[in-house]
């Protein structure tokens, strides 16, 4: 053990100073070492290093630190104009140079963030097959029934802390089924969709300083309805019309059994992209017995929280004085309305959830969700249909609820128009504007229309990043509504802390830590989020907050509590310097 997490290998254990050998199965030396993703440095290693590890002549003579090495990579990368080459270059590295990838990574995560994650993962995901080079992370299908336990021991690590498993049904999708008509599968990547765990698993270690070693990406292949994937003779997922129903659950229910079983109780396990139906239902099932977390529906909830908390700095009252209106009722709305709710009902008024819910009204396909709907509507919708005549459109919606908050999370673009817009400013002196929907082509407005149409005064935030806009001589800098900053620090306090559930109190703390980065001199320019720039000292903040919490309400399992929570979470961090080697 090492400041409580789990430490097995001799790396782990040292000090950046200590010298350590490079194992694999025995050491690595010679042509495997520089094969070796974990131990490579690439011109990095030294004239004693390269006698030592039969390095000699495998090499061009010139020695290059790790910072000029970076310098070098950074404007390589610099030169591809298109974001799916700068994607493709970076999962490279990472296939080679693991150290090298998170310093890269950590450096320069504000330029680096959209090229791993959202916008241009989304694009990687619907390419995957024919970028697809080796695996990366598990693939469990149907044909595995019955031998999942066995597929997860093929894994070469053993003491795995985080999963991320995805069924591939809906990829970068906030609300894609919100409109009838709209064409899903071309939403739905399906197996094609192992870049989402994989690029969520590299801001864990890149941004929450978990170990590489100890994150484990996994795809659940249980078929396509896409036809022109199954007539691909290149599609690289399994042949056949999707599994529902029971054959579906028999599934997933043996890969959480079995990864509790191999991993343990304190494994997270973390669900990602699964269609509403399911998302909803397994969260719910898993909670009481795993450790489980579903970023789409809790990860996008404490995010968008932390905005509001922190957009109060700027227009005044408290989350109890406003009313909100979302467009899109799927996973991620009614997930962030929930954990709206929560927060008024635990911090201001102390009323119960049935109350506070009231203020919070919900747009679907059909227009406003209210109560003479309640017949029809899915479970999910049901708490927030309330009393009210049915409205079809979006814009009689603002006019009729005359909201002070408006969001996003349709994954329909444009839907924001300029109607709309000039609505909410007309009713607010500073609307608050969320369009949450990704990627960048789905965001239900810009951040340009949202500014000018508002004549600069709304405060806005998206879900993909836009650049700055410059409105009657005055630059606007748009915040970026992003799960990155809350998913790494909260993984990292469930598993310093050795949590063996999660609880919707810690998502609060989350949102309320998150919310406290936020400086004047962020205000000053209408930000309602931190500088990403210092995203790991966040993420530190973070996890200390959810660790606490988790002893508070007694399901940290690691004892005795370290004292100062802060520097515990911040001496876990992996670093990704480079290690000397004797």
């Amino acid at each position: 053990m090492m400041n409580g997490v789990e430490k097995t290998i001799a790396e782990d254990i040292a000090t950046e100073e200590q010298l350590i050998t490079p194992w694999t199965v025995s050491v690595s030396s010679g042509y495997t070492l520089l094969r070796d993703p974990r131990h490579n440095k690439g011109l990095a290693f030294t004239e004693n290093e390269r006698d030592a590890h039969y390095l000699r002549g495998l090499l061009p003579p010139a020695l290059l630190t790790q910072e000029l090495q970076e310098r070098k990579l950074m404007h390589n990368l610099r030169q591809y104009e298109v974001p799916l080459q700068r994607y493709m270059a970076m999962m490279d590295l990472q296939e080679r140079n693991e150290r090298l990838f998170y310093k890269l990574l950590i450096d320069n995560v504000e330029e680096l963030l959209p090229v791993v994650y959202t916008p241009t993962v989304g694009e990687a995901c619907q390419k995957y097959g024919s970028i697809f080079r080796r695996p990366q992370g598990l693939y469990i299908s149907l044909k595995e029934k019955g031998k999942i336990l066995e597929v997860l021991k093929n894994w070469p690590e053993r003491n795995i802390q985080v999963i991320v498993v995805t069924d591939g049904e809906r990829i970068l999708g906030l609300g894609r089924s919100w409109l009838p008509g709209i064409d899903s599968h071309k939403f739905i990547y399906r197996l094609h969709g192992m870049g989402i765990p994989v690029g969520k698993l590299s801001l864990y270690t890149a941004l929450g300083g978990l170990r590489p070693s100890a994150c484990l990406p996994v795809t659940i292949d249980v078929g396509t309805n896409n036809d022109k994937l199954l007539n691909n003779e290149f599609y690289i997922g399994l042949r056949r019309r999707r599994a529902t129903g029971q054959e579906y659950a028999e599934l997933l229910d043996e890969f959480m059994t079995a990864v509790k079983k191999n991993y343990g109780e304190k494994v997270l396990v973390q669900f990602e992209d699964f269609a509403n139906h399911n998302a909803f239902e397994l969260l719910a099932k898993y909670k009481p017995t795993h450790l489980v977390f579903n970023d789409d529906i809790q990860g996008t909830a404490s995010v968008v929280l932390a905005g509001l908390l922190s957009a109060l700095k700027l227009v005044g009252g408290t989350l109890a004085d406003h009313t909100f209106l979302f467009l899109g009722a799927g996973e991620a709305g009614t997930g962030i309305a929930e954990l709206i709710a929560l927060e008024i009902s635990k911090t201001g008024t102390n009323a119960p959830l049935e109350e506070t819910r009231k203020n919070i009204w919900l747009v679907d396909s059909k227009g406003l969700i209210v109560s003479s709907r309640k017949g029809s509507l899915q479970h999910f919708k049901k708490p927030w249909a309330h009393e009210h005549e049915p409205i079809k459109g979006l814009l009689d919606a603002v006019k009729a609820i005359k909201p002070t908050v408006l969001i996003g999370s349709s994954g329909v673009g444009k839907t924001f128009t300029k109607e709309v817009v000039e609505a909410m400013a007309s009713l607010n002196e500073k609307p608050i504007i969320l369009a949450l929907s990704n990627p960048t082509s789905q965001s239900e407005c810009t951040a340009e229309e949202a500014y000018t149409w508002s004549e600069g005064r709304a405060i806005f935030a998206s879900g993909s990043p836009f650049d700055p806009v410059e409105y009657n001589s005055k630059v606007y800098v748009p915040g970026q509504a992003n799960n990155a900053y809350i998913f790494p620090g909260f993984g990292l306090g469930l598993i310093i802390s050795g949590a063996i559930r999660v609880h919707d109190d810690m998502l609060l703390a989350a949102s309320e830590t998150l919310a406290e980065q936020v400086k004047q001199e962020n205000f000053d320019r209408a930000l309602i989020y931190p500088p990403f720039s210092n995203i790991r000292k966040i993420s530190a903040k973070i996890a200390a907050r959810v660790a606490a919490k988790a002893y508070e309400l007694g399901l940290a399992s690691r004892l005795p509590r370290p004292k100062d929570l802060v520097k515990y979470a911040e001496s876990c961090m992996y670093s990704p310097l480079y290690r000397s080697y004797r």
